[in-house]
């Protein structure tokens, strides 16, 4: 478990620059300039997301159980993970949608964390998952009191909507039926 926490300090790390210390951030990409900064975080996250990933591979194999979640609420975890994958598609196709929740990665974030954690009960289900909706909180709360970085994304549009609900539809479908198992070694549907 030490690789997927040492995984998300990093990770983490990383994603809280703008929340912790945004004029070093500032700073460092005015002296070394954007595209080296973005390399730099880019480097740095995969670092820490494959630090993650291993660690809690790892940590599966000998789980220390903290509750036993009964089998509708893995059933409610995969209904309400079925927004996740619109909100992501919102942030970088702005419509009704982005209008409405205003920061729907983070949003997506906190929705993934809650119904992954509704869905398993270890320990290190626990640490990653509550890690992730702590950092969404914090990013979400400081952003407050920062000025926004625009991100790229398609022009505002009505048909982004839709776009972000079907693609993001999709891709879920995709990801339940298939990729999660790929990926993670889990299926989410028996």
């Amino acid at each position: 478990m030490l690789l997927m926490i040492l995984g998300l300090v990093i990770f983490l790390g990383v994603h809280s620059v703008s929340i912790l210390c945004p004029a070093w951030r500032d700073g460092m990409v005015t002296k070394i300039g954007e595209w080296p900064w973005k390399a730099v975080y880019s480097v740095a996250s995969l670092v820490g997301l494959v630090m993650i990933s291993k660690g809690y591979g790892l940590a599966r194999l000998d789980p220390v159980y903290l509750y036993f979640p009964p089998q509708w609420l893995k059933h409610t975890s995969l209904l309400l993970l079925l927004f996740v994958f619109p909100l992501v598609f919102a942030a970088y196709f702005p419509g009704r949608i982005k209008a409405a929740v205003k920061h729907p990665m983070l949003l997506a974030t906190k929705v993934w964390a809650l119904g992954h954690l509704l869905a398993n009960g270890t320990l290190a289900d626990v640490v990653l998952f509550g890690s992730f909706i702590l950092w969404a909180g914090a990013d979400r709360a400081s952003m407050k009191r920062r000025e926004q970085r625009a991100i790229p994304a398609a022009p505002p549009s009505k048909v982004n909507d839709l776009i972000a609900v079907v693609g993001g539809v999709v891709v879920y479908v995709v990801f339940v039926m298939w990729l999660h198992q790929w990926l993670i070694g889990v299926k989410p549907v028996a």
